[in-house]
């Protein structure tokens, strides 16, 4: 079945074709349907108003965080967890069964092409992708840029799907959105339209974002989660050696809701990072820095990306960690204007244009004169020298 149009006439994006809504729809069980189990709906509600909306996101609660949302005693626990179990498999499955459940991920394109062989195709739904590197080296202009190419068909290597946007130190600028999407043509305001954006001001706050999004990515088809950046609220929140335990605690929980909500709804998770210096870098090393929040941000992360500056606009990207790609194959792209993008193709086009002006030029210039010679002088030239003009 041919996919749809990417917007319709009203400037909304077409996110689905019939057979990837089929697809999505197998994904997760909707927390309405315990009901049909026997379950009060008084009940579901409840689990909705704590931010449970799927089947599969309550079974990634422990009982004794769901005996804490009011109105739920430990009874009523085991008979909705009973339900749940009843409408999903979570039990063990064959390697072969995995490998058919891992098609279901989609690669999203970073909008360059050394990038995405160097990822393997882009970045991965079903998992959290890590991007740290000092400032300017790139990682919220790769989230300007994938919260365009998410939005892209399937058959485009795009995700087909919304974006949202979680900003912690407000770098969020929709103005360069603009441009981004007029680069891979589409329509800006419908782009724009497709994303929704939230600032955050403290750590709490970061993770109630969070716990309130799993009711937007039930109704809607989200393909793409952004935090930008994952660390910087904790490390104002939290200060000294004397809370970095509760720091760690609360944000191993923060990146465990990430990890839910990667698997829960199939969307790619894509997470930026500070860097802080290296004491024990070693003396050979210049300036040497490593990634904030630890080894528990080291273990949540499935993909690690450190990006640096080159010369001038170029940036390098290696990977640092990754289950399925090999460990230090470094990689160089630049980061262009958008503007000078333009001026150079404008040129480049009017370059090409001079030329052709020129070619005819001569090419006129030439065939009148040869045509002269053969009517003014017809006995010094027998031929014409065009192959195609005979005497």
């Amino acid at each position: 079945m041919a996919p749809s149009k990417q917007y319709d006439e009203g400037g909304q994006l077409q996110l689905m074709d019939a057979e990837r809504i089929e697809e999505e729809e197998e994904c997760f069980e909707s927390i309405d349907k315990l009901i049909s189990q026997g379950i009060n709906s008084g009940d579901v509600k409840k689990l909705q108003d704590a931010g449970i909306y799927t089947c599969n996101g309550l079974m990634m609660h422990t009982k004794k965080s769901l005996t804490g949302i009011k109105g739920l005693s430990e009874a009523k626990v085991d008979k909705i967890c009973e339900a749940a179990e009843k409408l999903l498999s979570q039990g063990f499955m064959t390697g072969s069964d995995l490998l058919i459940k891992r098609k279901s991920v989609v690669r999203i394109t970073t909008g360059s092409q050394a990038l995405d062989e160097l990822l393997g195709g882009g970045i991965e739904t079903l998992c959290i992708t890590e991007a740290f590197g000092e400032f300017r080296s790139g990682k919220t202009q790769l989230a300007h840029t994938l919260c365009v190419s998410t939005q892209l068909p399937i058959h485009m290597h795009g995700g087909n799907g919304k974006v949202a946007y979680i900003d912690t130190e407000g770098t969020f600028r929709p103005e360069r959105i603009v441009p981004i999407a007029e680069r891979f043509g589409m329509d800006a305001n419908a782009v724009l339209d497709n994303i929704i954006y939230a600032r955050a001001y403290t750590y709490e706050h970061q993770y109630n974002l969070l716990l309130g999004l799993a009711a937007k990515m039930a109704e809607e088809p989200f393909r793409l989660l952004i935090v930008d950046s994952v660390i910087a609220l904790f490390r104002v929140d939290f200060s000294g050696r004397g809370e970095l335990a509760e720091r760690q605690q609360k944000l191993a929980q923060m990146l465990s809701r990430l990890t839910k909500i990667a698997e829960e709804f199939n969307v790619a998770v894509y997470i930026t990072n500070q860097v802080i210096a290296d004491p024990g870098g070693g003396m050979f090393i210049t300036d040497p820095k490593k990634p904030a929040g630890g080894h528990v941000l080291a273990h949540a992360a499935t993909i690690r990306l450190m990006l640096r500056k080159g010369k001038g606009e170029q940036r390098v990207c290696k990977i640092f960690d990754a289950p399925n790609l090999p460990e230090g194959e470094a990689i160089s792209f630049c980061i262009v204007h958008t503007c000078l993008l333009k001026l150079l193709v404008q040129l480049v086009t009017l370059v090409q244009y001079a030329a052709k002006i020129l070619i005819d030029f001569f090419f006129v210039r030439t065939f009148s004169s040869k045509l002269l010679q053969l009517l003014f002088f017809p006995s010094e030239k027998k031929t014409c020298c065009f192959p195609s003009l005979k005497l």
